[in-house]
This record gives C-alpha cells, sequence and structure tokens, in this order.
C-alpha cells in the first residue's frame, strides 16, 4: 500500500496505488490563528502603499481567524500537493475538471465532492493539522516571512517538478494557500472554545476553506495576497480543491525507492 521514496531530497511515503506522495509531518505544538504580530506585517505592508485597495475589511473580519491559541498536532501524513485531475481520476474515472490546464493541474470539486470523499481512503485535514503543516514552524504571515506575497508563489501545476520542489515549505509541502482546501472543520466565524488537540469541529453545514489565492489568477489587483496567508480561512461556497490526510503508516509494504 505504502513505500517510502526520497522525493525532491526528502523523505516522503507514497500511497501505491494511486502514485500521491504524502510528507510526514511530526507532532509539535504551534500558535494557532492570525497574531497580533502578523497584523502588524499586514498594517506594515498598507503604510508602504503596497496593498491595491482597502484593507479594512480585512481587518474587521480578523477575529475570523482568533484569538490565537496554542494547539498540539500528532503525527500525521499529508500530500505534498492537492490532488491533481489526473490523480482525482483513480477515484473517479470520470472526473473532468474545465479550469484545468492539464491533468497535472490542481483538481477542483464541486457536485462531485461528495462522491469522491466517499471514495478516497484518506480523510480531510482538520483545521489546525492544514495550519500548522502551512506554516511549518513559521509564525509569520506565510512560511517565506512576513513580505507581500505576490503570484509567484502561486503553484497550480505540478508538472514541473523543479518548480514544485523549489515551493515546498521545510515540511516537503507545495502550494499551500494556492487552491482553496477543504478541511474537516464546519465553519464556525472565530477560534473562541476551539479545540486544543488539532481535533476538528464537526457539525451541519458549511465547511472551512483554506487558501486560494491560485484561484483567482491571474490576480485582479484586488489583495488576493490575502489568501496565501497562513491563517487565512474562509466559508466553503463553490469548488474547492483537496489535499488528504493519512495516519503515519507503522512500516512500508515495499522497498526504499528513489525519485528525484
Amino acid at each position: 500500500m505504502w513505500a517510502q521514496e526520497i522525493v525532491a531530497d526528502r523523505p516522503a511515503w507514497r500511497h501505491l496505488p494511486s502514485g500521491v506522495v504524502f510528507r510526514a509531518v511530526p507532532g509539535g505544538t504551534f500558535q494557532m490563528g492570525l497574531s497580533d504580530a502578523e497584523l502588524d506585517a499586514v498594517r506594515a505592508i498598507e503604510r508602504a502603499d503596497a496593498a491595491d485597495d482597502d484593507l479594512g475589511p480585512f481587518f474587521a473580519g480578523a477575529a475570523r481567524a482568533r484569538p490565537v491559541r496554542e494547539v498540539r498536532v500528532e503525527p500525521f501524513l499529508i500530500a505534498r500537493h492537492p490532488l491533481t485531475v489526473a490523480q482525482a481520476r483513480h477515484w473517479l474515472p470520470e472526473y473532468e475538471d474545465s479550469f484545468a490546464a492539464s491533468d497535472s493541474s490542481t483538481a477542483r470539486f464541486e457536485d462531485d465532492l461528495d462522491d469522491l470523499l466517499g471514495a478516497l481512503p484518506f480523510r480531510l485535514p482538520s483545521e489546525a493539522e492544514w495550519e500548522y503543516a502551512a506554516r511549518a514552524g513559521t509564525t509569520t504571515l506565510t512560511f517565506l516571512g512576513n513580505d507581500l506575497p505576490d503570484e509567484d508563489q502561486v503553484l497550480d501545476d505540478f508538472a514541473d517538478e523543479k518548480r514544485t520542489a523549489a515551493a515546498e515549505n521545510a515540511f516537503g509541502l507545495a502550494a499551500m494557500g494556492s487552491s482553496n482546501e477543504i478541511c474537516a472543520d464546519m465553519w464556525i466565524p472565530h477560534f473562541t472554545d476551539a479545540p486544543m488537540d488539532a481535533r476538528p469541529r464537526t457539525g451541519d453545514g458549511p465547511r472551512v476553506v483554506r487558501g486560494g489565492g491560485g484561484d483567482l489568477s491571474p490576480w485582479q489587483g484586488c489583495d488576493e495576497w490575502l489568501l496565501l496567508l497562513s491563517a487565512t480561512r474562509s466559508e466553503f461556497e463553490m469548488f474547492t480543491a483537496v489535499r488528504p490526510v493519512a495516519p503515519v503508516p507503522t512500516k512500508p509494504s515495499h522497498g526504499h525507492g528513489d525519485n528525484t
């Protein structure tokens, strides 16, 4: 079922039936949510006249990613990048995506989302797991720091292995924030009383999505860069990408491989 490999000079687990590459994310604790320091970093961008629009709505909505709290995360596997069109067809052979440029592009799901989730042998990440994976040990706006993110950080197609590898964070994950990725949590517009152990908040209603900077590409000057921030969260509305999560295998079913 699983094989350990080296992908882009990092350890990886490949799900053999589908070919999807996963990274092992170590357990640990982190500060989840939009911190005061991150808000100050966005204000600094605004003061530098780097923002295209008035950021008042962003600051007014900051409570959706607060209060900041310490969360404990157990080790898990998460896909190196969102499922591509080709990977989605492993479970949904008739899958089509008119938005995708190629089979190596991120697959986006609308009415077929439930079909995919029913067919996947994996689960969705909790919101805490997603943010922990996106931050990869950092406390800044993105894993690259507090600078203004730009459209060059968006990664939507994974045919170019060199570009994919260059876009990885410290956990070996690419495109965190590029596409809006659905999480297991139901949408609640704050973190008040949220679990401290990375469990998803479940229930009826729409789910949380994270990211989405690439879904509006090419950018139209409406501060789409805010969607690339590690703490940005929103409510699922139309379509979403899927980055599955699995338990860390106890041992591979095949020997070590090398795929760089």
